[in-house]
């Protein structure tokens, strides 16, 4: 995969925040906005790395959330998004805030400050002299289509302030008892009367099947999102985004899984997961209910081992460890040690005849028989 590169428009040395964005942005911008320009300006300052996925997580919002915050602060002029060719998010540049009135005469573009892949189209460099930007890394983890993020819900979902008798009519429904119980299991714990309004808002008014919602509780639990806060945001974009089975939402999601990336990275591969790829990562992680850790000690044996057909590679290694009850990474190690000893050709026992009191020794006769001719 590619890598994004945050670079701002001049170097002051400093991650401080301009007093102008406060006095003419912060009071129009809504929270995920605000957390997603300020983390933008803190990654900056202290040259980390992070990743779409990364912002997300850290703030308990979607992808989509921090996209659409991207395109926003693009559209406000604090900052410019680079895409290549296909349309892809390859870089973002932070611009000095400026007051509604204050527009700049000159719009030259900017120089790209580095090349982020070399077979990857980038922008046509400047001729107008610029200030040395200053550059952090942003890791790519997935495609980003702005054309996805700038565009408006066409729906509004507002959660409707149900009634207690509202709850315990869902409670009581046929339908929805057994999801409830589902529900408190994946998260472990008794609903509150606060949980269950998220789940009648998702069946209610998000029209989300049984088995869509569960897909979805498993989908956020796996992630270690256990709040509904975060949960209703998921259903929110899924729901934009017109999916209406299990099925839809695990292609949907199969693309922006960070653990599809990191395993696709490990393997040595940038490409776009194929459909077949995707198969074996699910198979991993889903069906056979293997960590990303244990996923990734196959993917290193597996590089070290052969360089095609590694999904493969990587999947018999798996499976073995399938069979053998592999469940922490500790067990590998006792899985190898079993497998050495399996190896391990028994000595001939000897007599006791006197004539074989010698440590017995077997040849290959053929060797023997090619040395003698050469030596004639």
């Amino acid at each position: 995969m590619g890598e994004l590169t945050l670079y701002k428009e001049s170097d002051d040395g400093n991650t401080l925040i301009s007093n102008c964005f406060i006095d003419h942005y912060l009071a129009d911008a809504n929270d995920a906005q605000i957390k997603v320009y300020l983390y933008l300006l803190r990654t900056l300052g202290s040259k980390q790395v992070t990743s779409i996925s990364a912002i997300a997580d850290k703030f308990n919002h979607t992808e989509k959330d921090v996209r659409r915050a991207l395109a926003y602060w693009e559209q406000q002029g604090l900052l410019s998004l680079d895409h290549d060719a296909s349309g892809n998010l390859t870089g973002i540049r932070l611009l000095t805030p400026r007051t509604r009135t204050q527009v700049p005469e000159d719009t030259a573009p900017f120089t790209p400050f580095v090349t982020l892949m070399p077979a990857m189209p980038h922008k046509a460099a400047s001729t107008a002299e610029a200030s040395a930007p200053v550059a952090a890394t942003v890791s790519k983890t997935s495609s980003i289509n702005m054309e996805e993020a700038t565009a408006a819900p066409s729906v509004s979902y507002e959660k409707p302030d149900y009634t207690l008798d509202d709850i315990k009519a869902f409670k009581e429904s046929e339908r929805t008892s057994e999801l409830l119980f589902i529900a408190e299991q994946y998260l472990k714990k008794t609903l509150s009367a606060s949980d269950i309004r998220s789940i009648l808002f998702i069946s209610d008014t998000l029209h989300f099947s049984n088995d869509l919602i569960d897909y979805l509780l498993q989908y956020c639990v796996q992630r270690g999102k256990k709040d509904f806060r975060y949960i209703e945001k998921v259903a929110i974009s899924w729901a934009e985004d017109g999916i209406t089975t299990p099925h839809e939402a695990s292609t949907y999601t199969s693309r922006y899984d960070r653990n599809v990336y990191t395993i696709m990275n490990a393997l040595g591969k940038s490409n776009t997961p194929t459909s077949t790829e995707v198969d074996f990562m699910k198979r991993w992680y889903n069906e056979w209910g293997f960590s990303l850790d244990i996923i990734l000690e196959a993917c290193e044996r597996t590089v070290l081992a052969t360089d095609k057909h590694r999904f493969e590679y990587a999947d018999k290694i798996l499976s073995s460890w399938k069979q053998n009850n592999v469940q922490h990474k500790t067990d590998i190690d006792k899985n190898d040690q079993l497998y050495k000893k399996s190896r391990t050709v028994p000595k001939k026992k000897t007599s006791a005849n006197l004539f074989t009191q010698f440590e017995q020794r077997e040849y290959d006769f053929d060797t023997v028989e090619q040395e003698l001719l050469n030596k004639k």
